[in-house]
């Protein structure tokens, strides 16, 4: 096994590191699904309304209010001799491979229930792993810069899972008459790159075979359930849980006070807030701004092309993390973003060239829109542990995935809404939608985003946890640890 550091000044190994981000790659994998082929294939193929689905999705979602916080409470406060985090990942393992088999491989005849308890139960696994995980990347390291590395390796294993995603429906679909290969599945790949280029996508074929939903589910679902047990093993035998410390938790009413105070943690979470929330507004139209805007057929060659841009530019993102400091980098991503988003605007059909340059700058930008927030909360657990002398990396985790997901289903809803009632009709596309529904899509997909990472950037502009002012509070926490355990001597 790999010793894990108990101060600042042990360097983590590559393979501490590398091991602990693994999980990042079945938790990838599941949100793709969810938001392409799970809505189609239950309003589609099993005859559920959509807007049922919708609200479905986002009932089972809410769930993560209770669920999020009890989950971070427990993996703070509980202590097994195999430590705190582990054994939930054991727990959650199995949870989540039962969902998945059971809401991506459903019988014809399932209900309303069928798909709310199992997406519900797909939803508990996988938080009881991801919490957990999360807070233990946390406490791995004290370092600023070494949390850095342990975030950008988990992306970079988001973004492997993401990529994967997008690879599993392109097999099933080229190969479901029994004529493809794999390396006619590369061809394809390539021909839609160059077809991006030059305006004659050569991926038309698939597009004639894109109502495989259950097939590409299946393939989905035992991609899952085949990396995920192998991922939880890998974490599990190579990673070690850092020592206790001689303060461990602290009285829940006490720790919500010093919860409240912690500046900067109100500050990351109205960050956060506002982040998800533009993006999961623009991602919900991105479909039919893609398809019906700008004329792609296909966009799965796109978005592979895309993950593969956000994988090579984590070094970029992590390399200026480290000279201008998180939060400083995360306003260069935010701004680069929004200024692609604004270029967008003055697209029109049949712009392939542009739209895929910019897609693929957009995709650099993935890495540090994912890792970068991640960072920064974990120093700031820092200061509620200078203060109150407590270790509960999982109950901030907690608050901040709960806030993401409150932000995804609300964006999603409301960006919906607007689009459709303003007359977008995404069946009809275009010719079938009001000038006014159409100008709403361009809006929502251009300009949303910008406003609420504008919005974003004034609080960031000002943030106070430097790398400086980290180290003093990392000086600060080891004095206090210093002298607890001379006392307990």
């Amino acid at each position: 096994m790999t010793n894990t550091p108990a101060d600042s000044n042990t360097i983590l190994s590559k393979t501490t590191i590398y091991a602990h981000g693994s999980i990042g790659i079945p938790l990838a994998v599941i949100g793709y699904p969810l938001a392409i082929w799970i809505p189609a294939h239950y309003s589609g193929g099993l005859g559920i309304s959509l807007a049922t689905v919708g609200t479905i999705l986002m009932l089972a979602r809410f769930t993560d209010v209770i669920t999020d916080p009890i989950m971070g409470e427990i993996s703070d406060r509980w202590r097994t001799r195999f430590g705190r985090r582990k054994p939930w990942l054991l727990v959650g393992m199995p949870l989540m491979m039962l969902g998945v088999y059971k809401l991506f491989i459903p019988p014809d005849d399932v209900g309303i229930w069928y798909f709310l308890g199992y997406l519900t139960l797909f939803f508990l696994g996988s938080t009881i792993i991801a919490l957990p995980h999360r807070a233990w990347g946390a406490e791995l390291s004290p370092d600023y810069h070494q949390r850095s590395r342990v975030t950008a390796s988990r992306e970079f294993f988001v973004l492997s899972g993401l990529m994967l995603a997008a690879f599993v429906p392109m097999l099933v679909e080229v190969t479901a008459d029994g004529s493809g290969t794999v390396g006619q599945v590369f061809s394809i790949i390539w021909h839609d790159a160059i077809g991006a280029f030059t305006g004659e996508l050569a991926n038309k074929e698939i597009v004639s075979r894109a109502t495989l939903t259950g097939p590409v589910l299946s393939g989905l679902a035992f991609t899952i359930i085949g990396i995920l047990p192998f991922c939880v093993f890998v974490v599990l035998f190579f990673v070690r849980e850092p020592p206790p410390a001689p303060k461990e938790t602290v009285p829940l009413k006490e720790g919500l006070r010093y919860l409240w105070k912690n500046g900067p943690m109100r500050r990351v979470l109205i960050i956060a807030l506002l982040v998800v929330f533009g993006e999961a507004f623009r991602n919900a139209v991105s479909l039919f701004f893609i398809r019906d805007i700008i004329g792609i057929p296909t966009i799965g060659a796109a978005y592979f092309f895309y993950f593969v841009a956000g994988l090579g530019a984590i070094p970029f993102w992590l390399w200026l993390g480290r000279k201008i400091g998180k939060h400083r980098a995360f306003m260069c991503t935010l701004i680069t973003i929004s200024t692609v988003s604004f270029a967008n605007l003055f697209l029109s059909y049949g712009d392939f060239l542009a739209f895929f340059l910019l897609f693929i700058v957009k995709g650099f930008c993935f890495g540090g829109l994912q890792f970068l927030p991640v960072a920064m909360l974990a120093d700031v657990v820092d200061v509620d542990t200078a203060r109150s002398g407590g270790r509960r990396a999982g109950t901030y985790f907690a608050i901040l995935g709960l806030t993401e997901k409150l932000a995804v289903a609300i964006g999603t809803g409301v960006s919906l809404n607007v689009v459709g009632l303003l007359g977008f009709d995404p069946s009809g596309g275009i010719a079938a939608s009001t000038e006014m529904g159409v100008l709403s899509l361009r809006l929502v997909y251009c300009c949303g985003p910008i406003v609420f990472f504008g919005l974003a950037m004034l609080f960031i502009w000002s943030y106070p946890l430097t790398p400086q002012r980290h180290a003093r509070l990392r000086e600060r926490i080891a004095k206090r640890t210093i002298r607890l355990a001379a006392r307990e001597t």
